[in-house]
């Protein structure tokens, strides 16, 4: 415990670098996998754009990335995150590999959640004469926004625990900590301590999440 208390500027920075890595995470991926879990519910047969190549397309990439495990997928784009951060180390190297990862989840439960969306509300914006994109604005994503945000909220526990894993490859964060201060010394207390830590981080994460789908569920 005297080595946790002697390490706890470090900790705290830790705790920092892992809400960065998360958080940075969660709007990248989230936006970017919104855009393709879109472009596959609309363009599935019979949808609001149907577009079997593209839909094909896509379908194949997030098969393709999804089943990779996370750190061999970060070994795997070291060349790709090289490009565009100019490091492979890091937080920023990790959340871009972190982000990059969880977009083709958060296609997919986005693809989920928007396919159970009513298609009588679809049509009757289509006989009203609203054009598609104005449809999956105000219509198809408002629609399915309560389980969109419990849908996130699985995906940010998902994104506490690649930050952990980032830390196998110095990305920084509370599981650099844990193997470096814990694990490589044989401190348990420390393992045990940031695992606390990451569970009350999940907890926090999943019980706001709970509360922005009930009040979404309401209106």
């Amino acid at each position: 415990m005297d080595e946790f208390i002697a390490n706890l500027p470090t900790f705290w920075a830790a705790i920092g670098q892992t809400l960065i890595m998360v958080f940075v995470s969660l709007v990248v991926a989230g936006v970017l996998g919104l855009v393709i879990g879109v472009g596959l519910c609309v363009t599935r047969e019979g949808a609001l754009l149907p577009n079997r190549p593209v839909h094909l397309v896509l379908n194949v990439i997030v098969n393709i990335v999804r089943p990779i495990p996370f750190v061999i997928f970060l070994a795997a784009i070291t060349p790709l995150t090289l490009a565009v951060v100019h490091t492979t180390i890091g937080v920023g190297a990790a959340s871009f590999g972190i982000s990059l990862a969880a977009a083709f989840a958060v296609a997919r439960i986005v693809e989920q959640n928007l396919v159970a969306v009513d298609p009588g509300v679809i049509e009757a914006a289509r006989a009203m004469g609203a054009p598609p994109v104005r449809i999956i604005l105000t219509v198809l994503i408002p629609e399915g926004i309560g389980p969109l945000i419990l849908g996130y909220s699985f995906v940010f526990v998902g994104l506490v625990d690649m930050s952990a894993q980032a830390g196998l490859i110095g990305g920084g964060g509370l599981g650099d900590f844990a193997i470096t201060y814990g694990v490589q010394r044989y401190n348990w207390p420390i393992v045990y301590i940031t695992v606390a830590v990451i569970i009350v981080l999940v907890q926090l994460g999943q019980f706001a999440g709970n509360a922005l789908a009930r009040r979404a569920l309401r209106r």
